[in-house]
C-alpha cells in the first residue's frame, strides 16, 4: 500500500486509513480511547493469564486528564487503534499500543509504531510489555527494539523493557 504524508504531525492517509493525533481532553474522544483500551486490554489480560490487569482500571476521565500524546488509527470513520506516547529529553516512551479486536491482524500496530518512530525526533525510544506477550515482543523487535531489563512489579505480572537508540 502507498502511504501519503499529508502533513507531518497531523495525519497519514493510506487507502481509507488515517493516523492522527487525538485530542484526549475532549470527553467524547477520551471515551473512544477508553473503549479501545478496554476491548484490547481484556484480550491482553487473557493472554497474560490475569484477572487483575492494571491498564483495565484506567477510566475515561483518567485518559481525558492525561498529559501524554495519543495517536489514533482510523479505518474510515472508525477508530481502530490507539498508541500513547510520552516525550521527554529526546526520549520517546511508548506507554500503550492497543488495537480493537475487530481490527486484529491487519498490520495496524505495525503502521502506528512506524509512524510514531518516523514522526518524532528522538535519541532513544522505550517500551514495556509483559514477558508472556510474545506477539508484542516480536512486533517491537521488528522495529529494532532490544530487551534491556526484566522485573516483576507489585501486581505480579513479569515485565520486560525494550529500547532503540
Amino acid at each position: 500500500m502507498d502511504t501519503v504524508v499529508a502533513n507531518s504531525n497531523i495525519n497519514v492517509k493510506d487507502k481509507g486509513s488515517m493516523i492522527t493525533i487525538l485530542d484526549n481532553t475532549d470527553p467524547e474522544v477520551a471515551k473512544q480511547i477508553y473503549n479501545i483500551f478496554q476491548n484490547s486490554y481484556k484480550i491482553e489480560a487473557q493472554l497474560i493469564g490475569t484477572l487483575d490487569f492494571p491498564p483495565l482500571s484506567r477510566s475515561a476521565k483518567d485518559i481525558e486528564n492525561s498529559k501524554t500524546t495519543f495517536y489514533g488509527f482510523y479505518e474510515g470513520e472508525c477508530l481502530a487503534a490507539v498508541l500513547e506516547i510520552t516525550f521527554e529529553d529526546k526520549c520517546l516512551g511508548i506507554d500503550s499500543l492497543t488495537v480493537d479486536p475487530n481490527h486484529f491482524r491487519k498490520g495496524i500496530a505495525n503502521k502506528l509504531i512506524s509512524y510514531v518512530l518516523t514522526d518524532n525526533d528522538f535519541s532513544k525510544a522505550i517500551v514495556e510489555t509483559a514477558v508472556v506477550n510474545i506477539p508484542a515482543i516480536k512486533l517491537y523487535k521488528k522495529h529494532g527494539f532490544v530487551e534491556f531489563k526484566r522485573w516483576t512489579p507489585s501486581h505480579g505480572i513479569e515485565k520486560l523493557a525494550m529500547s532503540i537508540g
